[in-house]
Parts: C-alpha cells; sequence; structure tokens
C-alpha cells in the first residue's frame, strides 16, 4: 500500500451543536417529504456495519417510525463477519424488520456465463478484482430494487458528501438509490451526528471500507485519510483556494490536492444522468 497522506493541520469542519440538531432535523424532514412524494410504504436501507449506513438507518427509524424500515444486509465472501454481525445488532437493537441476503451466488451465476470469466475465485489481477468488487455493489442494487418493488418502498442510499465528490462509489450500484439522505456531510460531520444521534461508540470509530475486496480499506484505496481528504474537499474543490494555497494551510504535498481534484473532475460521469445528445428538431 501506498504511503498515507495526512495533513498536519486539517481544517476544523466539526459541527455545533445546534448545527448537528438542525441537520438532525433536515434529514429527518427531507426523508419524510421523500417517502411520501413517492407514494412509498417504507425506506429501503443497505446495511453494511459501518457508520454511513448506520447513521442512515437511525435517522431512517427517526424518520418514519420502526414499522416503516426494512434492512437489507447483503454478505459476500469478502466481507468481515464482524461487520455484518453488527449490521444485524443495528437492525435488531432498532427494532427494524431486515433480512440477510448473500450476494455471492448471485455474482457467482453471472460470473459463471460471462465468457472468460472464473466463478468462485477471487480474481489476482486488479483489473478483474475491481469488476468483480462493482459486480458484487450492482448486484446489492438489483436486490434492493426488488425488495423494493415487492413492499412498496424506496431505496434509500447511505453516500455522504466526501465520497460522493471523488467518485468514491460504484456507479449503477451503491450509487444506485432513489435519495441520499447524508449527501451533504462530510465524512467527519458523518462521525459527528451518529454520535450525536447515539450510534454505538464501536460503529463510530470503527476503519472505513467499501469491502468490495479482502482487505479493503477507505484510507488505503483514497492515499489519505479522511480529514485530509475533508480538508481539500473544503478548500480547494468546494472552496475558493488554489492548489498551493490549500497545500499550505492544512500542511500536504501539492500533489494529494492535485490527486484530490483529478479524482473530483475524473468522477464527475458519476455524479450526473447519463448523457444525450440534443434534439435537432
Amino acid at each position: 500500500m501506498t504511503d498515507v497522506v495526512r495533513a498536519d493541520t486539517p481544517l476544523d469542519l466539526s459541527l455545533s451543536e445546534a448545527e448537528l440538531e438542525a441537520y438532525r432535523e433536515h434529514v429527518t424532514a427531507f426523508l419524510q417529504d421523500q417517502v411520501e412524494a413517492a407514494g412509498a410504504e417504507v425506506a429501503i436501507v443497505g446495511l453494511s456495519g459501518g457508520i454511513d449506513s448506520t447513521l442512515t438507518v437511525y435517522l431512517a427509524v427517526e424518520a418514519l417510525g420502526a414499522d416503516r424500515v426494512y434492512g437489507l444486509v447483503m454478505p459476500s465472501e469478502v466481507n468481515d463477519p464482524e461487520n455484518m454481525s453488527d449490521a444485524e445488532r443495528v437492525a435488531e437493537d432498532l427494532g427494524i424488520d431486515y433480512d440477510v441476503v448473500p450476494v455471492g451466488e448471485v455474482a457467482d451465476a453471472v460470473r459463471a456465463v460471462f465468457p472468460g470469466a472464473q466463478a468462485g475465485a477471487e480474481p489476482a489481477d486488479d483489473h478483474e478484482r475491481t469488476a468483480l468488487g462493482n459486480l458484487r455493489a450492482r448486484t446489492r442494487a438489483v436486490i434492493s430494487y426488488y425488495a423494493a418493488n415487492r413492499r412498496q418502498g424506496i431505496v434509500v442510499g447511505t453516500g455522504n458528501r466526501s465520497e460522493a465528490a471523488v467518485g468514491y462509489f460504484t456507479k449503477y450500484g451503491d450509487g444506485a438509490v432513489d435519495c441520499h439522505p447524508i449527501a451533504p456531510l462530510y465524512k467527519g460531520q458523518v462521525r459527528q451526528l451518529a454520535s450525536h444521534l447515539g450510534v454505538p461508540e464501536a460503529i463510530v470509530e470503527k476503519p472505513a471500507s467499501a469491502e468490495l475486496w479482502a482487505d479493503q480499506t477507505d484510507v488505503g484505496e483514497l492515499g489519505m485519510d479522511y480529514p485530509t481528504l475533508d480538508s481539500i474537499l473544503a478548500l480547494r474543490v468546494h472552496g475558493p483556494l488554489s492548489t498551493a494555497a490549500t497545500a499550505r494551510q492544512i500542511r500536504v504535498p501539492e500533489e494529494a490536492v492535485e490527486n484530490v481534484v483529478s479524482l473530483h473532475e475524473g468522477s464527475a460521469h458519476k455524479r450526473a444522468a447519463p448523457p444525450g445528445p440534443e434534439p435537432l428538431f
């Protein structure tokens, strides 16, 4: 793994208690509006045992009540069993209905009929590994929408502002949802709001991982920790500072700032509707 960049003086993006409470009310009202506008009966939330999905399901229960939230735990062969246990524990603590639906067999069925793919084996090649990881994520989206159709629900996403900004999600995978309630929050703010709502500290402080393949971590994939990423996004991508000024303020190499800008620009297609040509007539 490459060296991880860590800002010497990261930007303080923490929210006050009043701001946290404002976001709590803002997001729960948003969820109520989304469900009502869709004429839906329930909110479907994929549970990974991580901070993003846990905060999202806490907010959904607060907004709609436990009887109108349904959880899906969708493990694959590479998921940490402890994370899956945490996901089930969160559902049980909140009193929501949930099911465990493994995605491995579905992903293997796709690989079994695809020329050249080897079902059942973890790929050694980086491109194949990424393809399989994204297949697993897209399988979860298919399962989520199947559940939503059966239960007259909407699929509630768990993406945050930091990961969306750099494209750290699978297009038509975990990005395939009906709404993203925690989209305004940087990763550090997600942890803050989760703590504010009473999410167990072990989950609040758990290292983040998309778990698309074995031993994957967010920090390892991004090449920097979240305080550094959040700072660069707030100052350079979402803020007014230049690359050089951002690097000076938080004391990181300019290359780290340029990398985040490149990730943001290169992932624009993930955050937009599929393009088409303008009508001629």
